[in-house]
């Protein structure tokens, strides 16, 4: 991927930083460890992002 990046491209590419996160651990007590897994979680090999 090149350097230079427009601002809607480098926007869309934190945002998906941001919500590739962990489940944290506050919501595991909380709900008494009935969601322990991010369904959404994306790894940077397997999956792409849309352009």
């Amino acid at each position: 991927m090149s350097r230079n990046k427009g601002l809607g491209k480098k926007k869309r590419l934190g945002k998906a930083l941001n919500q590739n996160r962990r489940v944290p651990v506050w919501v595991w007590a909380k709900t008494k460890l009935k969601i322990r897994s991010h369904p959404k979680r994306r790894n940077w090999r397997r999956t792409s992002l849309k352009k």
